[in-house]
């Protein structure tokens, strides 16, 4: 099976190509579309007793609260030293302040993400209104990446049928360098790209798939969405401009551009160097272990393996989850140190083997996968 090199990039999460729901970044549209429906892939799931699948499954507003609101709490404060600094402090610090305020707001992707499958909080309503607050302030066409998204889940790492995941795309260092800091290119490009929408104007066999014609409703969503996006962080730059606190400006509408380092780390591990054409997530996602406050700001998504195998499950039970399957599944990498000492290890090796395809060993206690994987 030939290997192909896998970057998590999202079409509209931009830097989730220029946004990898990536990194702010966007993904290239599909060349082609699959010729026929795809087939129904029979995904393994690790098995769970009846009622701790239920338990797992609840939700909770509480919890809710503290991730949600605690996240924007985190960005509210990180905000507010920017604008502080910037009134009372050298110059030198205010751009260290503003760096640790994008930090945080690259994650946004992530909230999104959880709020858009709608397992957050227990009430619908606050799932809505604060998938539309994060998309807001993070220029997420999110009404275009659920449609994505779903087929994402679906056919995981199975070309041509998951246009989230593109293969084969060689990740670079200098793409980490490039968003990883100050993304300019991202800026420019959801520019054009909620321009376009704001008009109407669909293109790409991906696009045109997932927002077909006889959608009209669909359509008129992502328009209209496109357009309050640009006509508010048109408003908040103007006001802050004329007014004379254009820093609030930067802290609410320019963050998303800057400090994503440690996002770009964490979601591009999700998929990179794993087993393609597999119906088995335990080989095609990477669960790892963070520091508790960088796995917060990622909203869980380090247990990634997990959110694949029971999407339903809030991200706040995620650790949970996967202390109950963890006999089930392969060793997790402790740290991005490590993480990335293992992804670098694999991509050596397929350079030199072009055909190499790197299968994550399951312990003895494991369940075998239930289709071919070809080491």
């Amino acid at each position: 099976m030939r290997h192909h090199l896998v970057r998590a990039m999202t079409k509209c999460a931009y830097d989730y190509a220029c946004i990898a729901l990536a990194s702010l970044c966007a993904i290239p549209y599909a060349e082609e579309m699959p010729p026929k429906a795809p087939a129904v892939i029979d995904w393994y799931r690790s098995p769970l007793p009846s009622d701790l699948f239920k338990q797992l499954h609840q939700r909770s507003d509480a919890q809710a609260w503290l991730q949600t609101g605690g996240y924007l709490g985190i960005m509210a404060c990180t905000g507010a030293l920017s604008i502080w600094s910037w009134l009372h402090w050298a110059w030198w610090i205010t751009v260290l302040c503003v760096f640790a305020h994008g930090m945080v707001m690259a994650f946004l992707p992530n909230g999104i993400h959880e709020l858009g499958h709608g397992t957050v909080f227990k009430t619908k309503a606050l799932n809505k209104f604060f998938l539309r607050v994060l998309a807001f302030l993070g220029w997420h066409q999110f009404v275009f990446f659920d449609a994505s998204h779903q087929r994402h889940h679906r056919y995981t790492l199975h070309p041509p049928d998951d246009m989230e995941v593109v293969l084969p795309v060689k990740l670079m260092w200098r793409q980490f360098w490039q968003q990883g800091f100050i993304n300019v290119p991202a800026l420019k490009w959801v520019l054009g790209y909620h321009f376009r929408l704001a008009l109407g104007r669909f293109q790409g066999e991906w696009e045109l798939h997932c927002l077909p014609e006889e959608e009209p409703a669909l359509r008129r969503e992502v328009m209209n969405w496109s357009r309050i996006v640009l006509l508010g962080h048109a408003l908040i730059i103007a006001v802050s401009i004329l007014t004379g606190w254009w820093m609030v400006a930067v802290v609410l509408s320019g963050g998303g551009w800057i400090g994503h380092w440690l996002f770009w780390l964490c979601n591009n591990a999700q998929h990179t160097g794993l087993t393609d054409n597999v119906p088995d997530f335990r080989l095609c996602c990477r669960t790892i272990y963070l520091h508790p406050v960088v796995s917060f700001l990622y909203w869980r998504m380090n247990y990634h393996t997990e959110h694949h195998m029971y999407a339903a499950v809030p991200c706040y039970n995620l650790k949970r989850l996967h202390e109950a399957i963890r006999h089930d599944m392969p060793p997790c990498p402790r740290g991005l140190l490590a993480t990335w000492k293992q992804i670098d290890g694999i991509l050596r090796r397929q350079r030199t083997e072009p055909g190499y395809q790197y299968v994550a060993p399951l312990p003895k206690t494991a369940a075998p996968t239930p289709g071919p994987a070809v080491g």
